[in-house]
């Protein structure tokens, strides 16, 4: 139910106009490549809406469903000391399709306004989708620089986080009923 409420939440930032599909259970991955460590964390709690029609979409995944790690105080540093979690609880990607979406499978560019640890950025993301009549199979790899969230290192550890993130979302988006 709470991820019901969620998607109907994020589907208020797009005009309900058209075929809307949605999720609740789509994938975010994130991977830091540094120096001395790799650190990689997923969760399956992403949500998001798409109006297929003005190409207008919204997901949105709270940070504490992130899971993983090479060790549960790395998971506590992550969510404390980096990602404020209390403070910031949740990361949204709100925005628009640059080109139409077409039947079958292609690569768009999505450009809106990444959301993370309270500091917004505009952006533009490739994501592959995959069109059909009743769903959307998406996905999409990019990179953030901590320092454009304005996510502070501390410089004992800085050799174990990397100051650049990949991070990886995919998922099913499903006609709503």
């Amino acid at each position: 139910m709470r991820h019901y409420l969620l998607c109907v939440l994020l589907l208020s930032a797009c005009t309900i106009h058209g075929q809307i599909y949605s999720t609740i259970d789509g994938n975010a991955s994130f991977t830091s490549y540094a120096p001395l460590e790799i650190i990689n964390a997923s969760s399956e709690s992403l949500v998001g809406v798409l109006d297929s029609d003005k190409n207008q979409f919204a997901f949105k995944i709270f940070i504490k469903s992130f899971s993983g790690f090479n060790n549960p105080m790395q998971r506590i540093h992550f969510y404390e000391n980096y990602l404020e979690t209390d403070t910031y609880p949740e990361s949204k990607f709100t925005g628009k399709i640059i080109e139409e979406i077409l039947e079958g499978k292609g690569t768009y560019r999505a450009k809106g306004i990444l959301e993370i640890h309270g500091i917004q950025n505009e952006v533009i993301i490739n994501v592959e989708l995959l069109k059909s009549n009743d769903d959307v199979q998406f996905n999409s790899k990019f990179s953030i620089l901590l320092r454009d969230y304005q996510i502070d290192i501390p410089r004992i550890v800085e050799q174990k986080i990397a100051k650049e993130i990949n991070v990886h979302v995919s998922g099913m988006l499903r006609i709503r009923e």
